[in-house]
């Protein structure tokens, strides 16, 4: 023991001998969780009624929110699209909604899990639109990808959409209706480490300082097939590999406008606010982000390379903004706190038009409220 602190405070300094190695053990592994792409992920609802026309669902907090949402049955396999609350009963502590649509699989009573993907699969299935199924080369593989064609005199503009954490492409289909009306062409694409992409050298996300790369493939991809302008999409964690594209691809301006849903603006802000939540204490938190920068100690985390978190953090770096900004969040995101984007929109008021939703959990602000968010977006983009 007394050798895995004494290396530690070699590569740390004090930090490592003020919390021992035991510390350390909790710092590495709180870091790894946030770093490592989640698979397998908890079923979170329960349904205890079916109608032809309505799901009664065990009342729990995600059951009581407003708003149309996407219910994944049988593990994943299947996919529901649920809609408003119809009723609730007190006594059975039941929550009655909606049921719009059962897009695959066959929905039963029991576990289920919600989900912000109203639309599933690919566009062609999902909404109806054109759509090819291509892939994009990048830095460490070929990139899974949709591409719906736009229409019109504007098809020359390009929006390039870009899923969060641990999401999948479905993540960002709620936009495509919008931007087929508004005659864009669409390329939804995924990164490295996607469940159905190719995997980089560590297997860990780097929190958008090498994810980049992939949307500056996906960038260059757009042009070369005659793109005249590339209007970007980030939800979550896609906005901060949005936000590094923008501020290191080469083709960056090329870039006219950015969307961010939800984003993570500030890593560090991030991983403070689920170390709360984790009960981790903040000096294990921040031993956590020395680990992950370090040249020697990142091994621990398992990154290939360091990640400076201080480089995701676009309020201290606001000044470097170059790109008009369409930026949504809500105040109620469990995920990813508000704060950071509410602060880039006061400093950067030249640049970011800041809409602030209530109620929406993370990445929601679409499903709660989708004709505000389809006439924000419709109005920024057009």
């Amino acid at each position: 023991m007394t050798k895995t602190i004494g290396l530690t405070a070699a590569v740390l300094g004090g930090a490592a001998t003020v919390v021992g190695a035991a510390g350390v053990g909790v710092a590495a592994y709180f870091m790894r969780r946030i770093v490592t792409p989640e698979r397998d992920q908890p079923e979170d609802a329960r349904i205890v009624g079916l109608t032809s026309a309505t799901v009664t669902f065990e009342r729990e907090e995600q059951a009581l929110a407003p708003g149309r949402y996407g219910l994944w049955l049988d593990h994943g396999a299947g996919h529901a699209r649920i809609g408003e609350i119809i009723s609730q009963d007190d006594e059975s502590r039941t929550v009655t909604r909606e049921l719009l649509g059962v897009d695959e699989g066959t929905i039963e009573l029991g576990p289920a899990r919600w989900s912000g993907y109203y639309y599933a699969g690919p566009p062609s299935e999902s909404l109806g639109l054109p759509c090819q199924e291509i892939t994009v080369r990048g830095p460490v593989g070929d990139l899974p990808a949709w591409l719906v064609p736009g229409h019109g005199e504007r098809a020359d503009r390009w929006a390039v959409l870009v899923h969060g954490r641990g999401a999948l492409r479905d993540e960002c289909l709620r936009a495509l209706p919008t931007l087929r009306e508004l005659g864009l062409t669409s390329l939804v694409v995924g990164y490295r480490n996607d469940i159905d992409g190719p995997a980089s050298t560590d297997g860990r996300y780097n929190l958008g300082l090498s994810e980049w790369e992939d949307v500056d493939a996906a960038i260059r991809h757009a042009l070369d097939r005659g793109a005249s302008e590339v209007v970007l999409f980030g939800w979550s964690m896609g906005g901060a590999i949005v936000l590094q594209a923008l501020d290191r691809s080469p083709v960056a301006d090329r870039v006219s406008k950015v969307v961010l849903n939800a984003p993570v603006i500030d890593w560090g802000d991030v991983i403070s606010h689920q170390a709360d939540i984790n009960r981790v204490p903040s000096p294990l938190a921040a031993l956590g982000r020395e680990l992950l920068s370090g040249t020697v100690s990142r091994r621990v985390i398992g990154v290939a390379q360091p990640v400076d978190v201080a480089e995701t953090n676009w309020v201290a770096r606001a000044d470097e903004l170059r790109h008009p900004v369409l930026l949504i969040h809500s105040e109620d995101d469990e995920f990813v706190p508000c704060g950071p984007s509410a602060a880039l929109a006061d400093a950067r008021p030249d640049l970011v038009t800041f809409e602030r939703w209530k109620v929406a959990r993370h990445c929601r602000e679409w499903n709660v409220d989708p004709v505000r968010w389809e006439s924000v977006v419709h109005e920024f983009c057009r």
